[in-house]
């Protein structure tokens, strides 16, 4: 057996490990629109908010429900457009009930993506108990995802950053991240609600640097209180267009850039998208890092 020689080794080493780190992209390449952003067209009329979604020149998105629609009609429908889905949103609930099915609608909805936004936990925080079944979950969904040929990530809320007292003050979300695998969960950033969290987008970035790789985009009303304790709970008006709120958007996207984040939704909560979507979009197409 013929041995390899130690620079050889050192050169594929480097070779492999340099092939498994994210290539940095230019966020303006990927600036997508989560559909929940025109959640109120989509309920009536799934064509028209596509041909809105082609006039504003967005290319990729990421669902919220096919509104009815079969996965394969829904692709089409995208496709007549130019439109690509990349990420689809699929209940926590629905993937415990039938992964088989989710993994179907997944592959005919041509994501490479699955992301679920939501664990079910009752009021108030992430519960350790619910945390670790979450964990145990995504690791069994993860690993049937990537055995598919797709991958499954979690979209944190921001109930999932209280301490819990039996777990020695770990969170929800520390539990979730000690006791999954990288590569059966990846991290989708919603920037709002990690910052209404009290969580620092920057920081939490660096942190977990291996785990995100898609982020929404979206601001916080400038004197809008942040609260840890009301996870996913703020009034509407506490979304603004991108660029008129609290965050830094040079330091939050230039450090998700430089860390190989991909995919960058605007997800528009504001109470008037169909103004607030184009002024996000003039604000990041022009923002220069």
């Amino acid at each position: 057996m013929k041995t390899l020689s130690y620079p050889l080794l050192m050169t594929l080493g480097t070779a492999l490990a340099f092939a498994a780190t994210p290539a940095p992209v230019d966020f303006h390449d990927h600036i997508g629109l989560q559909l929940w952003s025109l959640r109120d067209m989509t309920k009536t009329d799934q064509p028209g908010a596509l041909d809105l979604v082609k006039s504003y020149g967005i290319k990729e998105i990421e669902t919220a429900g096919f509104n009815g629609l079969s996965a394969a009609d829904y692709l089409k429908l995208c496709q007549t457009r130019g439109i690509t889905p990349v990420c689809g949103h699929f209940g926590y609930d629905d993937l415990g009930k039938d992964l088989d099915k989710a993994i179907s609608d997944a592959k005919a909805l041509g994501v490479h993506y699955v992301c679920v936004a939501w664990i079910p936990h009752g009021e108030g925080a992430l519960t350790s108990e619910v945390a670790h079944q979450a964990a145990a979950n995504f690791n069994k969904w993860g690993a049937a995802f990537r055995a598919a040929g797709l991958r499954l990530g979690y979209h944190p809320h921001g109930y999932e950053f209280l301490p819990d007292a039996t777990e020695g003050g770990r969170t929800g979300f520390d539990i979730l991240m000690q006791e999954t695998k990288a590569e059966n969960l990846f991290l989708e950033m919603d920037v709002f609600w990690i910052y209404h969290a009290e969580q620092d987008p920057v920081k939490m970035l660096k942190q977990y640097p291996d785990r995100w790789l898609m982020m929404h985009v979206k601001d916080i009303r400038k004197g809008a209180p942040r609260d840890v304790t009301h996870g996913a709970s703020a009034p509407a008006t506490d979304n603004v267009a991108v660029g008129d709120g609290q965050i830094d958007w040079k330091a939050v996207l230039g450090t998700a850039q430089s860390l190989g984040v991909k995919y960058y939704f605007i997800e528009d909560e504001t109470p008037s998208p169909l103004t607030c979507i184009p002024a996000s979009l003039k604000y990041l197409r022009g923002l220069k890092l």
